[in-house]
Parts: structure tokens; C-alpha cells; sequence
């Protein structure tokens, strides 16, 4: 019975007979019904069961960290330009989002998001001109101090957090199709769905993008930029590009972190260094140049913190402390495992277990 299992996942049959088809994001067919039955389980099914632990542990931080990896993906992964900026940049989107929720409370909540993603794709142009005269350690350094400084900004201009005496910002109710998805009375299941929503239309935006001509151009930047300018590709357009759509992406997910998730932020405590390590630890186990890896690394690095506490700490009864500390151990060491034995992360591994399936029973 495994045997015929296993032959279930095999192209035979698969044949192509239009361009369209042969350039599908899911050639196979397999592959295409396991897509569809995800979104009809995330879509449909989770809605009906989870509940407020679930959504706050869980869901909210998966969905919302995954947008933010799939963007820093799109410019370190798929472009080649390493940044230490994504906490500085999920500030941004989170403060232009409140600026927007206050000042216009008329408007569609959806909207002051996406308008957050796209005052931090202008910002992350402006901080990625360097880019164009500098590139690897000296670029990180630049996108670290640019961390350092939108940190410094909401922090010491009091605009932006409307003179509030604690420095703090909180997002007030706002509703979507008459329910409450901010402030303290939203539903659980419409604020998972909300988020979903924003995921689905990212990744897809994503691997679209990755897979055409913008996709292509990034790449060869990446791998050789002086080569890819000599055969033609313009290295302001792309790199710039890759900046200002990695932004984007951030920028929503620090919208939706504020907004939907925590509902109230400090950014030195919520964006800080440690929200920068932590997307770009999440790309690294996850695997670079892969969306798939970008929601991979996200989902481990989520379910990692909630798994051990549970089980160290619920159910052997560690301090918490030990276990935050034994969480650390356990990241530094992965990531060091991923450099060193496959670069390219989980992606990577699940791409070797598809090969074999279809091979099987083969030898390699």
C-alpha cells in the first residue's frame, strides 16, 4: 500500500500541450490538489475551531512573520542584498498604519494597511540607494544603521505617537464588514482570516514576481551584478525594486503586527535588533531564494518557542528562563547545522523528499 502511495506523486500523464501550462507555478498535478486543499483547510476548516490561545500563539505570529520573511526573501534571497533593517522597517508600516487609523478613522482598515506597506517601500528606496554604491558587509552595516535610526525616530518625535505621555501606540477599534478586527473586542477567527487574506495575496504576488522577468533580473544581480549589467540589466532598477518591494511586504507586516496582533507597541521593545535577527534567522533555516522556505522557516521559528514551553515548562516544569535560554541554544545551533550541511534550509530538504518520491523506487 506505501508502494502505491507513493506512486501517487509521479508526472506520468502530465503532459503539457500550451506554453501557459507548461509554465504553471505547480506543474504537477499532485501538486496543484495540495495547494487547493491548504487553502480550503486554512480557508474554510481552522476558522471553525481555533480559538483565542491558538490565534495569539500561534497563527497570528506564523502568518504575520511569514509576509515579513517572504520580504526579506525577496531582497536578501532572490536579490542578493543582505539587510538588518526589517525590525526598523515593520516600525515603519506599524506607525504609518496608526498615523493613517487616527487621522482618517472613516477609512477602510484594509486600506491604512496596504497604505503602511507603501510608505515603507518609499522609505526602503530612500535607505536602499546605498545599494547602488555598496554592497555585502558594508550594506548590512548600512541597513543596521538605518534600524538604529527609524528606532531613534518614533522614539524621540513625538508626532508620531500623537504626544502620547507613555510613548506608547494603540490601535483603536476598527470594523470590516460591521465586525471588529482591531481593539479589544475582535473576533479571533476575523483577525486569523484578515491576515490569511494579506499572506495569500503576497505569496502569490511573490512568486509571480520571482518567476518573470523582475524575478530573473534580481537573480542575476544576485549571483554576478557586474556580469548582469554587461548583458543588459539595469542595476538602479533592480536593486531598487527589490528594495522597495521587500519594503512593502514588511511594511504590511508590521501594519498587521501592530494593528491586529498586539493592538498596542513600543518600538524599542517590539522593533527592535532582536525582530531584525529573528526574519533573518527564519530565511536562513528556512531556505533563501524560496517562498515555500520563507513560510517554512516562519512556521518553525514560531511553533519552536510554543512547542518547548509547553513541554519544558508545562510539562516538566523548567523555569521559564531556562527554556528561553535553551530556545537559543537550539536556534544558534540550527543555524549553524543549515550553513554548514544545506545552505539552502528546509526548502531545500523538502525539494530532495519530492525527488525521491518521484523516483521511487529508483536508485539516486
Amino acid at each position: 500500500m506505501g508502494g502505491v502511495a507513493l506512486m501517487l506523486y509521479r508526472e506520468a500523464g502530465d503532459f503539457k500541450t500550451s506554453y501557459v501550462a507548461d509554465g504553471q507555478t505547480f506543474p504537477i498535478a499532485f501538486d496543484r490538489y495540495r495547494y487547493y486543499a491548504v487553502l480550503v483547510v486554512a480557508l474554510a476548516i481552522i476558522p471553525l475551531f481555533i480559538n483565542d490561545y491558538y490565534v495569539n500563539a500561534v497563527f497570528l505570529p506564523f502568518l504575520i512573520y511569514s509576509i515579513a520573511a517572504i520580504g526579506l526573501n525577496i531582497l536578501t534571497g532572490y536579490c542578493g542584498q543582505v539587510s538588518l533593517g526589517t525590525g526598523g522597517f515593520m516600525a515603519v508600516g506599524a506607525y504609518a498604519c496608526y498615523k493613517l487609523m487616527t487621522a482618517y478613522p472613516d477609512v477602510n482598515i484594509l486600506f491604512h494597511v496596504l497604505a503602511g506597506g507603501i510608505v515603507t517601500a518609499c522609505v526602503g528606496i530612500l535607505f536602499g540607494l546605498p545599494s547602488l554604491r555598496i554592497k555585502g558587509f558594508y550594506l548590512a552595516v548600512a541597513t543596521l544603521a538605518a534600524q538604529f535610526f527609524l528606532v531613534w525616530l518614533f522614539n524621540r518625535v513625538p508626532w508620531f505617537y500623537n504626544y502620547s505621555a507613555s510613548g506608547q501606540i494603540s490601535a483603536p477599534e476598527r470594523t470590516l464588514l460591521g465586525m471588529a478586527v482591531t481593539g479589544p473586542n475582535a473576533d479571533a477567527w476575523l483577525r486569523y482570516l484578515f491576515c490569511l487574506i494579506f499572506l495569500i495575496g503576497v505569496a502569490w504576488i511573490a512568486r509571480n514576481l520571482t518567476r518573470g522577468t523582475t524575478g530573473r533580473t534580481w537573480m542575476a544581480i544576485r549571483d554576478m551584478d557586474i556580469a548582469a549589467e554587461i548583458i543588459g540589466v539595469n542595476p538602479l532598477r533592480a536593486k531598487l525594486s527589490a528594495f522597495a518591494v521587500s519594503s512593502f511586504f514588511i511594511g504590511i507586516a508590521g501594519a498587521l503586527f501592530f494593528s491586529v496582533y498586539l493592538g498596542a507597541v513600543e518600538v524599542g521593545e517590539v522593533f527592535g535588533i532582536q525582530k531584525s535577527f529573528l526574519v533573518l534567522f527564519m530565511i536562513i533555516i528556512g531556505g533563501l531564494g524560496s517562498i515555500f522556505g520563507s513560510l517554512a522557516g516562519a512556521a518553525f521559528l514560531v511553533l519552536l518557542p510554543v512547542l518547548l514551553k509547553n513541554i519544558l515548562v508545562g510539562g516538566l516544569g523548567w523555569p521559564t528562563d531556562l527554556a528561553a535560554h535553551l530556545e537559543f541554544v537550539i536556534i544558534g545551533a540550527l543555524i549553524i547545522f543549515f550553513l554548514i550541511v544545506e545552505p539552502h534550509g528546509l526548502a531545500q530538504l523538502w525539494r530532495l523528499a519530492k525527488e525521491k518520491l518521484r523516483l521511487w523506487p529508483f536508485p539516486h
